[in-house]
């Protein structure tokens, strides 16, 4: 990247493949509305059904307030915050070093093709290195050519691992779905256990 980091953690502006400069900055309480709209967006774009309107800044405000992650804003001259990229602090017990999980990165339809999502990416490779992780991950959709596309031009690679989950928030997906129900299971616990 070509920008230099000025005061505020504002990020000088890059030029876009359109000549569009993009400035980088990151988010605080004040621009809570603003990451809040681009969070809508991307839920949207990934056709997540919010029932609370005021959920998503909720949930930024409170992984701002807890320092679980931190939100990068990408703004055009003339066309305001058009992206955003949330990065959440982890562990990797492989390398045994921190890492950090790259959770969200959206821009607008009108903010593509500016440069705003590569400027995003490259700034938080940036500092992923300056803070000395050992790595960045993130996942996208298989659908997703065009993000594919991307992380894999600034140097992404697709791991060989598969990735499962196990929805707790779904109707049945408790511990038991789909296997006998009436199964008696015992567990001994130690309640003086160091777990």
């Amino acid at each position: 990247m070509d920008g230099r980091t000025t005061r505020g953690g504002v990020r000088a502006p890059e030029g876009g493949p359109d000549g569009a400069k993009v400035v980088l900055r990151q988010a605080g309480e004040a621009d809570l509305d603003v990451a809040a709209e681009l969070f809508r967006g991307y839920l949207e774009f990934y056709e997540v059904e919010v029932t609370d309107p005021d959920r998503p800044r909720a949930f930024l405000a409170e992984r701002l307030r807890g320092g679980d992650s931190f939100i990068l804003l990408a703004e055009v001259p003339g066309a305001g915050a058009v992206g955003f990229t949330q990065v959440y602090p982890m562990y990797s017990s492989l390398s045994m070093q921190a890492s950090w999980l790259l959770g969200d990165l959206y821009v607008t339809p009108p903010g593509r093709r500016t440069g705003a999502g590569r400027a995003l990416l490259r700034e938080v490779l940036r500092r992923a290195r300056e803070a000395g992780v050992a790595g960045v991950q993130l996942e996208t959709a298989y659908d997703n050519r065009v993000a594919q596309g991307l992380y894999e031009a600034e140097g992404f690679v697709r791991e060989e691992f598969h990735v499962y989950f196990h929805d707790l928030a779904e109707a049945g997906s408790g511990a038991g779905a789909g296997a006998d129900a009436d199964a008696d299971v015992d567990v001994d616990v130690d309640a003086d256990a160091d777990v």
